[in-house]
């Protein structure tokens, strides 16, 4: 009797706990998105306070619900105690407990992919990079990485049928490699107007690691107010790389670094969009012992940056206007490699 009161006890909870997920996602829906903070005056928080709130970066009922306490009573004007209010409306907002496996099943087919222009990549991506997860990609100079990132700004364009996203592209460039001539020239293979691809392509030079940090704030209000299906930071780590010098140092960057990919991961849990980062690389087996064992390169960030990543992708150059795309590591993808061509019209199928 016992065991079956226990049980009906966890069956009542997981009724439960299924209608907070849909009447979350519900919410959810008939705002087209993310729930703004600004909803929450109609639950009795002060105006005063979510003015604050938006202040110091905070957007949207979801980033409220998965800030920490000690995040939130860093913003000015906010205390514990409002902290302690505040999150608690956000709470019977945003589902923060156990679903099933099946209900993220299902959620897993509704994301969609963005395609890449060449139809080998696009198969081993089962489809292009996914939306609602970070994929980096990793190379040596002119291996590619670019010429990928400004593809995937035009294609995000493209209605979902054609592999696109439906949604605008915010592009963060912290080595001043970013050419809009390059927009209109790819926007043209798909027959789409470049002053409306232009249009649609949110840009921003990060000149230091707190520019580009607080770049992403900004990031999170412009995607209140309109449709992102894209957010690239080409890269994320030069910066980093520059103003952190020395052993002495590494402690800090890695922590600074750490942040920043969490904020960033945080945009894709918030508002679905596909993050793609590139990284630089530094020489690997530097010993001689070990020079002919293993790959010559290793990417910039060590263990922060391979954790961050969802999707880790190795780019190498080909013969002539090839080349070689590995993935190094995914929680669903297979590691196999394929071949794309970089051309005037951006990335496509590779040239025999």
């Amino acid at each position: 009797m016992a065991m079956q009161a226990e049980q009906s006890g966890m069956a009542r909870q997981q009724q439960q706990s299924h209608q907070n997920q849909n009447q979350t996602q519900e919410e959810e829906t008939e705002q087209g998105g993310p729930m703004p903070i600004l909803h929450l005056q109609n639950f009795g928080v002060n105006a005063a306070d979510i003015k604050k709130l938006m202040d110091g970066g905070v957007y949207t009922v979801d980033a409220l619900a998965y800030a920490t306490k000690k995040e939130l009573c860093n913003i000015k004007g906010i205390s514990e105690a409002k902290v302690d209010k505040i999150q608690k409306e956000a709470f019977k907002h945003v589902f923060m407990g156990f679903t099933t496996a099946a209900d993220v099943a299902q959620q897993r087919k509704e994301l969609l992919h963005i395609t890449t222009g060449c139809k080998d990549l696009d198969d081993i991506l089962e489809g292009g990079f996914e939306t609602g997860s970070m994929t980096e990609m990793y190379g040596e100079f002119r291996s590619g990485k670019t010429q990928l990132c400004h593809t995937l700004c035009v294609t995000c364009q493209l209605p979902t049928g054609l592999g696109g996203g439906e949604g605008k592209a915010l592009y963060i460039d912290t080595e001043g490699t970013f050419r809009p001539e390059r927009l209109a020239q790819i926007a043209e293979r798909y027959n789409l107007d470049a002053n409306d691809v232009l249009d649609n392509v949110a840009y921003a030079r990060a000149h230091n690691t707190e520019h580009q940090s607080q770049l992403l704030i900004q990031a999170a209000a412009m995607m209140m107010e309109s449709r992102f299906a894209l957010v690239v930071v080409d890269s994320v780590t030069a910066l980093y790389r520059t103003e952190f010098n020395g052993r002495g140092e590494l402690s800090v960057r890695q922590i600074q670094l750490g942040r920043f990919l969490r904020s960033l991961q945080r945009l894709c849990d918030e508002f679905g969009v596909a993050v793609v980062v590139t990284n630089q690389v530094v020489a690997a087996n530097l010993d001689g012992a070990s020079m002919f064992a293993g790959p010559s390169v290793k990417p910039i960030g060590g263990n922060i940056m391979a954790h961050a990543s969802t999707t880790r992708l190795w780019l190498k150059k080909g013969r002539g206007e090839n080349r070689i795309v590995k993935i190094i590591s995914s929680p669903c993808l297979p590691e196999r490699d394929a071949s794309f061509a970089v051309g005037t019209e951006g990335v496509c199928d590779a040239k025999d």
